[in-house]
């Protein structure tokens, strides 16, 4: 199993007095070899009993909770849609990143044809233009409240330098606020009406993008406002899985593997 294989697991839940276990395994997600699969194994009645199901927003997994739990409400994960904006906020930086490379290759070689050496210039937190585009990375995935002294400073320099990723740091931290602190769906559905008319104002290329993800997925999205329901235990479990496998650099022998995690996990 390489790092770039999926892997969709079907679980039975326990019958009295026995423990549940992996009744098929499929790589990858593809609807039509999973769809058939659960229906074989998990019967309507039961299927039926789901209420919920947290996914994140591939056509895939949609497809397949509405084929086979056909009266379960289907919620987004939060984390999947957080991370939309992040990679929004990301998008920016790198674009800036990548013009600050270019500027320095630019600065070096017009000096060497001047018989010149090149110094670049240091802010004021010893930083290149280069260095702080590229340690901003982490900071702006955080709230400013968590940041240590040194990504404070280096934020402050950041956000002067470049107003649009300040622009885009405080819309996804927005975001991030609608999800923390709202509890009603409908005062949901209002926040990020408002949200969206702020994408419009600033004309971001990269949240625009964003935000028709969103109103495609609007009542799923939404949907997480009735519950709060999220897959992080799913998440969290996956993680694990995938640090078990980091430790012996791979796996070969998948049966073995399988076995060895049940022993650990299950």
């Amino acid at each position: 199993m390489s790092n770039g294989e999926l892997y969709t697991i079907l679980t039975n839940k326990a019958k009295k007095g026995k423990k549940g276990g992996i009744v098929a395994m499929v790589k990858g997600t593809n609807a039509k070899k999973i769809i058939p699969l659960i229906i074989k194994h998990i019967s309507n009645r039961r299927r039926n009993l789901v209420k919920e199901i947290t996914l994140d927003m591939a056509p895939s997994m949609n497809e397949i909770a509405k084929t086979c739990f056909k009266r379960s409400s289907l919620v987004i994960d939060r984390f999947h849609v957080q991370k939309l904006a992040y990679d929004a906020v990301q998008s920016v930086r790198i674009k800036y990143r990548w013009q600050a490379i270019e500027h320095e290759n630019e600065a070096y070689l017009m000096a060497k044809n001047k018989g010149l050496s090149h110094k670049q210039e240091l802010l004021s937190n010893g930083d290149t233009l280069k260095q702080l585009l590229a340690r901003s990375r982490y900071l702006l995935y955080k709230n400013n409240y968590k940041w240590t002294e040194s990504q404070q400073e280096r934020a402050t320099i950041l956000f002067e330098k470049y107003p649009e990723i300040k622009t885009a740091y405080e819309i996804s931290r927005k975001l991030g606020v609608i999800y923390e602190k709202t509890r009603d769906p409908a005062v949901a559905r209002l926040k990020l009406a408002r949200w969206f008319r702020e994408i419009e104002l600033t004309k971001s290329k990269q949240f625009s993008t964003v935000m028709y993800s969103f109103i495609r997925h609007t009542n799923t999205i939404l949907n997480y406002f009735n519950n709060r329901s999220t897959n992080a235990a799913a998440e969290s479990f996956n993680a694990k899985i995938k640090d078990f496998r980091r430790k012996f650099r791979g796996v070969r022998d998948l049966d073995f593997f399988l076995f060895r995690l049940s022993k650990i996990y299950a």
